[in-house]
């Protein structure tokens, strides 16, 4: 496919944007009062709420009409049959198939993964059984009682924000403890919680070969030591690698890795044996849950029309702002303390998959691609940075997200928090006018002069687009649906901007420049062929450092 900006598709969306792009989305329910109803959807105990969006009864079947024009469907198809759709690393892309239970074959290259995926299931089963029933011990006889990952991006992000967002069902025999800086005040803090005798690493890196988690497991493998000179510290250690030969080099017994698939991304193997720090503390039975809970998503993305696709419909509704309105962010703002760590996860999910300028041809794509990604909690956001969300000159869509079920005792303040949600959804779309505001003013007592004066400033333009996903409870079911559902938006739009959601060649080239760095700063002499700016710093640092 040519630009998709070619697609009479396409220029029928601009054309139509020029047309409402100025309606106010507040006066769509007035003309419509069953808006609610016909722009909102369920797929399970995840109802989406679109209808605060800046869109009329034609904008969806437009938008479908560009996704078909874009081979949506097919896509689809390849993406689910294990086609090698990371065309750049001549690899599929099978995260979806780590979570069909159902499925008994998937060949690719002519070998069943699924076989791989049940033996490592099995064996993640056995091993979570074991530390949670005390019956694996450490080198002093001590049962297990922290589990600590080491690992950075993908194999740090996803199972601390799961981890959290489950808490209620964590075991209260385990903490869990998550390190990925590489900076030694991160590892001191966590190594000053533990007990060594009675902790198990976990060292999660798809390569290993990744610089900070290598370095952070070498220096906790040395304190091991220091702490228990002379014991047999192999029950301390598994790890989670594609390169299982590199950890058995390291020293972890081949019984203890758990493997990992090329065809798995990091930002997306919270469901493979990455997930372990999960499974571990909320019990294999509540894992598989968790991933039944993706595969329902899953399925209702493969077989439910355009128009009523929920990720579909999430993709569409970004490209409808980042490429007809000029959106460049997008913001994810949880109403639960359980998802205090979505927001960063789905950092990486999206802008690590759509960060690209390039399209599948290798040309530069001449449209925007994937969108700004940010956000925190909701009651911390309105009290941070809701003010450039109501007042800003930036368009912001939000999704926002509120669960109807509290796992704790105090009602009353979950109403407080579902309210605040509610409320900030409805005042960004529907704002407060100018003569509003200064009719309140006159009736406080406000002069003519000082309420005409003081209004503009107190103006809250409104038509500022949000979703609404209420979710019933946060249980490992409905948590997968949820991640699943942003991996499914996350591909739609990457198949609309002809881009490949699957490589992160971006990353790369720091990777490169960083030996010869760190090399010259442990060097009484600097190699002088760096650029002034960069040879000026290593010249400060080493100026500076701590001797």
């Amino acid at each position: 496919m040519n630009s998709p900006t070619t697609l009479k598709e396409w220029q029928l969306l601009q054309i139509h944007q020029q047309t409402i792009g100025h309606q106010s989305i507040a006066c769509e329910f007035t003309k419509n009062p069953n808006r609610f109803n016909q722009l909102s959807l369920a797929v399970g105990e995840i109802l989406l709420d679109y209808s605060k969006n800046q869109i009329t009864s034609e904008t969806l079947p437009l938008l479908c009409q560009l996704a078909d024009a874009c081979n949506l469907k097919s896509k689809m198809t390849a993406l689910f049959s294990g086609a090698p759709i990371n065309h750049t690393e001549k690899r599929p892309v099978l995260h979806a198939a780590l979570r069909d239970l159902t499925k008994n074959e998937l060949y690719v290259n002519q070998h069943n993964i699924m076989q791989d995926i049940h033996h490592t299931l099995k064996k993640m089963h056995t091993f979570t059984d074991q530390i949670r029933d005390q019956t694996w011990r450490g080198c002093t006889g001590k049962p297990i009682t922290d589990i600590v990952t080491v690992g950075i991006g993908g194999s740090h992000l996803g199972p601390q924000m799961a981890t959290q967002a489950l808490s209620e069902y964590a075991t209260d025999k385990l903490r869990c403890h998550f390190i990925s800086n590489i900076d030694s005040a991160h590892l001191d803090e966590v190594l000053n919680q533990i007990n060594p005798e009675t902790s198990l690493f976990i060292i999660s890196s798809k390569t290993f070969s990744t610089i900070e988690t290598l370095t952070n497991a070498k220096t906790i493998r040395a304190w091991m030591n220091q702490k228990l000179p002379s014991l047999d510290l192999t029950k301390h250690f598994v790890a989670i690698t594609a390169k299982p030969k590199k950890a058995q080099e390291f020293g972890i017994p081949e019984q203890q890795i758990f493997t990992l698939w090329d065809w798995v991304g990091g930002r997306y193997s919270v469901w493979s044996a990455i997930g372990l720090p999960l499974a571990l503390m909320i019990g294999m039975p509540n894992f598989l849950k968790f991933l039944e809970g993706a595969h329902a998503m899953d399925q209702h993305f493969q077989t439910a029309a355009f128009s009523e696709n929920m990720p579909v419909i999430m993709a569409l509704l970004g490209i409808w702002y980042i490429n007809f309105f000029g959106a460049t962010s997008h913001a994810i703002i949880p109403y639960a303390h359980s998802l205090s760590y979505l927001p960063t996860y789905l950092q990486q999910a999206d802008m690590e998959s759509n960060g690209k300028c390039t399209t599948q041809m290798g040309k530069n794509a001449d449209y925007a691609t994937g969108p700004i990604l940010w956000g925190e909690q909701g009651i911390n956001g309105q009290h941070a940075f809701y003010q450039l969300l109501h007042q800003g000159n930036h368009l912001t869509p939000i999704d926002f997200m509120l669960v109807a079920e509290s796992s704790k005792n105090f009602q009353h303040q979950h109403d407080i928090l579902i309210a605040s949600g509610l409320s900030q959804s409805q005042a960004l779309m529907c704002g407060k006018s100018t003569e509003e505001i200064i009719t309140e003013l006159l009736a406080a007592g406000f002069s003519e002069t000082e309420a005409h004066l003081l209004a503009p400033h107190k103006t809250i333009p409104g038509n500022r687009p949000n979703n609404v996903l209420f979710i019933k409870k946060i249980t490992p079911f409905n948590l997968g649906s949820l991640l699943a559902l942003y991996e499914h938006k996350i591909f739609v739009q990457g198949i609309i901007w002809n881009i490949n959601s699957f490589d992160q060649w971006g990353v790369e080239l720091g990777k490169q420049l960083l030996p010869p760095i760190l090399s010259d700063l442990k060097n009484s002499q600097t190699n002088t062929t760096y650029d002034a700016s960069t040879l000026g710093l290593i010249n400060h640092y080493k100026k500076n450092r701590a001797q």
